[in-house]
């Protein structure tokens, strides 16, 4: 794999680097604009110290006087040049920056939208620090060698320029510089080819330590509370460890290369030198002549460095575009129909199952997918509640992710009022629906942000009310600012009840015609949980009651709803009143029976809690 990479990255990389050229020619055009500009005034330079050095300098030298007119005119040139130098610089620059960083913002916009776009099967393949990578460091890695791009393109045309001004001067010193430019090509392709597999590897270990970083940053509670700290430390230790070898290779094979590529233009300078010492004394060149080409390959030394920037970043910015376009290239991506459901009346939706079946894809896509539902038949009435129960595994969050269309049915139809889920526009199946899930996302930022989302028509009355209705008005009010309030990274301010609340509150303000709760209430009072499940079904002013799919655990929750659909390894095996499942479904009543000790056990404990203080002082806090 390595050697293959070594072969073929000039080629793939010239391809990504040709792909940048196509999206941003005008910017790209600028950039060069100013770096030939820039080329063929160091040439032009060269050729004008040697004018002064032959036709001011050594005259003045002769003569013991130096001419007055002479050297100003000469002054003039050389600040002139400079001046025109400054301008070609200043332009290439600001080109290669200015498209450097739009081509970085455009792809991560471009990934972050296929994030999205992906269904969440392909997400559960791919580890959060990887999707970081890739939409950071990857697309920042693709796009590295454009900065030095337009320099190199400049530089290529200043060296056409300057082995065509050396043939006009002499043919043995155009030799010369036919032997160190090609060499100079050479050497750099040789060095991109055996950096190829050293940069790849770097760019994936990148990956691999942001994954780590991310995973113990975030179970940090986890790793804390089960004593994991030396042991998470020592992990992440020696995968950056594995970063630093990588890094230190691409080093040190920098380091064997870079002085190889300094010295060839020196040597090409003191051969120019020689050559032109022995033309010199043939009467074949003039002093001027000689001035003029050693001078031109001594400045042709840094220029000539652009092209080896270029490739030496192509193996990193292969490995990076390969990563990207991993993530652009891959598929499962759910479209959208066209139906929209809007009817003014915000009527309750009904939804219905027929015969669903679905698998998750597996970590390995040669291998054969574990049936999670089958089967699936089941309807929630418009304007009603249907609790979902089932024991732990038994498909529930499955079945509220097909409700909302996170994912697709492998066989079956997943329905709103009579319409396929599959049918409908984005922005119909967003209005209609609406999830709270079973672990509440809370956003950095203010609580009405939160609940709001820049959503149009959602003012602050709007969001009161769903506070309101949510049971969460209370605790909202009593804040430092309000609804002004900063809530902290994933909402660390506010207890779990509150966070659960609060995403509720989020849903509701939408105005959906579905509700789907996956065990949104389970860190509030159950009396609260039976509050806001009283309210959702109660009708809202001039308007309907919300048809509600709720995966219950709780007798109370469950006794409130309408129907009661009871599931078992993926399959729905009951359905009915929560009395009759009871009576008439061992299972069903075996589990609700084990929910309600589990659940007394529970208040006993946090009603301890509340009466004996803790040695610090401070009291249990408890969610109501």
């Amino acid at each position: 794999m390595a050697s293959g990479t070594s072969r073929d990255v000039l080629g793939r990389g010239l391809r990504v680097l040709g792909r940048a050229i196509r999206e941003q020619p005008r910017i790209f055009a600028v950039a060069v604009t100013g770096s030939v500009l820039f080329g063929l005034l160091v040439i032009a330079s060269a050729y004008v110290v040697g004018a002064v050095v032959g036709d001011v300098v050594v005259p003045a030298v002769e003569r013991g006087s130096v001419a007055t007119g002479a050297l100003a005119l000469a002054a003039a040139a050389l600040f002139g040049i400079s001046v025109l130098r400054v301008v070609g610089i200043f332009g290439r620059r600001l080109g290669a920056g200015y498209m450097q960083y739009r081509l970085q913002a455009a792809y991560r916009r471009r990934v972050t939208r296929r994030y999205l776009d992906l269904p969440l099967a392909w997400h559960h393949r791919n580890s959060t620090g990887t999707l970081l990578s890739n939409a950071n460091s990857d697309v920042e890695a693709a796009w590295y060698p454009i900065a030095p791009l337009p320099f190199a393109v400049g530089t290529l045309v200043m060296l056409v320029g300057a082995v065509a001004s050396l043939f006009l001067t002499d043919w043995a010193l155009a030799l010369v510089g036919l032997a160190v430019f090609p060499a100079l090509f050479a050497l750099n392709v040789v060095y991109s080819r055996r950096m190829a597999p050293r940069q790849a590897r770097a760019q994936r270990l990148r990956a691999e330590v942001s994954g780590i970083a991310h995973e113990s940053f975030d179970g940090a509670l986890v790793v804390k509370t089960m004593g994991r700290e030396s042991q998470e430390t020592a992990r992440f230790a020696a995968r950056a460890g594995e970063l630093r070898d990588a890094l230190i290779s691409v080093g040190r094979l920098r380091g064997v290369f870079d002085p190889m590529l300094e010295t060839l233009p020196s040597l090409g300078t003191l051969a120019v030198l020689v050559v032109g010492a022995v033309r010199l004394r043939q009467g074949a060149i003039t002093v001027t002549e000689l001035v003029s080409v050693a001078f031109l390959f001594t400045v042709l030394a840094f220029p000539v460095r652009a092209i080896g920037w270029v490739l030496a970043e192509l193996p990193r910015s292969v490995a990076g575009w390969d990563r990207v376009r991993r993530v652009l290239d891959a598929t499962g991506e759910m479209p959208y129909g066209e139906v929209t459901l809007d009817p003014p009346t915000r009527a309750p939706a009904t939804l219905g199952f027929t015969d669903v079946h679905f698998a998750y894809e597996p970590a390995e896509a040669h291998l054969p997918g574990a049936e999670v539902l089958g089967e699936v038949t089941f309807t929630v009435p418009a304007g009603k509640t249907v609790a979902l129960v089932g024991p732990t595994g038994a498909g529930k969050s499955t079945i509220t992710s097909l409700a909302v269309r996170l994912v697709d049915p492998h066989t079956g139809r997943v329905t709103l009022d009579g319409v396929d889920v599959r049918d409908l526009t984005a922005a119909s199946l967003a209005a209609t629906v609406a999830l709270v899930a079973q672990v509440p996302f809370v956003f950095d930022d203010t609580v009405r942000a939160n609940i709001t989302l820049d959503r149009a028509g959602i003012g602050d009355d709007e969001v009161w009310a769903a506070l309101r209705l949510a049971e969460a008005d209370g605790f909202v009010a009593a804040l430092p600012d309000g609804l002004d309030t900063m809530v902290g990274e994933r909402g660390t301010s506010l207890s779990g009840g509150q966070r659960q609340r609060l995403t509720l509150a989020r849903a509701i303000a939408g105005r959906p015609r579905l509700l789907v709760l996956d065990d949104a209430t389970s860190a509030v009072d159950p009396r609260v949980e039976a509050a806001i499940l009283a309210g959702l079904r109660a009708p809202a002013e001039g308007g309907a009651p919300t048809s509600i799919l709720v995966v219950a655990y709780r007798r109370a929750t469950i006794a409130l709803a309408d129907e009661v659909i009871y599931v078992e390894h993926g399959r729905v095996v009951a359905r009915g009143t929560h009395p009759e499942l009871l009576a008439t479904v061992p299972g069903y009543a075996d589990l609700v029976t084990a929910y309600e000790q589990a659940e007394q056990e529970r208040e006993q404990s946090r009603t301890y809690d509340e009466v004996i203080p803790m040695t610090s002082g401070l009291e249990i806090e408890v969610d109501r």
